[in-house]
């Protein structure tokens, strides 16, 4: 991982922190991200766990998941028999989450984990939320017109104030996690989750990160199906929006989110393997 930024040097936190990635068919990269995660949070805490959502993978992740849990003591796996999509991945690594600070990124290798410590100094007094932005993004010419063409229509027609909504590289403090009502499975999930938090009035910092080019695979965003797909639920989501947040666009707070709370835990429905 070759980080385009200075990384800073940090005093220690005293919160415990959760850092998780959600993982399908990313065998060839997931070694190194949790490896690279655990070496981060240690020097920044005492206190820190690794997740990784194994999502369904049939590419031998889990095999490469169950030798990392013998070397790395903070490493759970959250395994998901089935494919349940980038939205199940994350409602998964947002409840095994026990930290008072929770952040994650994706296991395919496109973000250095390390930059972390970018993140954490600038999570002031006062910021709930800090969100990486690509300093350059490492896609084709054809994704990469796709790509800011779609922030420019989301954060538009969402009304949210970002340079970059589709960075999955997020810090959250828990009390704004916990508040999170994440129902797409699919690409949308990143302007619902932002709508939200934008809508609950919890105050944003966006930071440079380094973007890498895709190791192995290839992604499925911007595929035609998938294009037309996130069009639909992009409009859902901007209608639910208009009427209180009917399609899950508004922050729940209160008794609102007790009740959600009560209602039902995504990890209690996922088969766990946690050491």
């Amino acid at each position: 991982m070759n980080s385009q930024v200075e990384l800073p040097s940090l005093p220690r936190r005293s919160e415990r922190i959760s850092a998780f990635f959600p993982c399908y068919n990313d065998a060839h990269t997931i070694a190194d991200i949790v490896r690279a995660a655990d070496a981060t949070l240690a020097d920044l805490t005492d206190d820190y766990e690794v997740i990784v959502v194994n999502d369904g993978s049939f590419d031998g992740s889990a095999e490469v998941l169950a030798g990392l849990v013998e070397t790395v003591p903070a490493l759970k796996v959250v395994t998901h028999p089935a494919n349940r999509g980038y939205g199940g991945a994350l409602q998964s690594g947002f409840a095994a989450a026990t930290g008072d600070l929770i952040f994650y990124t994706d296991g395919d290798g496109q973000y250095d984990p390390r930059e972390l410590k970018l993140l954490i100094a600038e999570l002031a007094d006062g910021v709930d939320v800090v969100n990486g932005y690509k300093i350059s993004r490492s896609d084709s010419p054809v994704r990469r017109i796709l790509g800011s063409a779609y922030n420019f229509v989301a954060t538009t027609l969402l009304q949210i104030p970002m340079r970059d909504l589709d960075c999955d590289f997020r810090l959250f403090r828990r009390e704004v996690a916990q508040e999170l009502r994440i129902t797409s499975s699919g690409g949308i999930i990143c302007a619902q989750m932002m709508q939200q938090v934008y809508r609950g009035r919890y105050t944003v910092r966006e930071v440079p990160v380094t973007h890498l080019p895709r190791r192995h695979g290839s992604s499925q965003f911007f595929q035609p199906w998938n294009v037309f797909s996130l069009g639909i639920d992009l409009l859902r989501l901007w209608w639910g929006g208009l009427f209180g947040g009917t399609g899950g666009a508004v922050a729940e707070t209160g008794a609102a989110g007790e009740a959600r709370d009560a209602e039902s835990d995504p990890v209690a429905e996922a088969d766990h393997a946690i050491d």
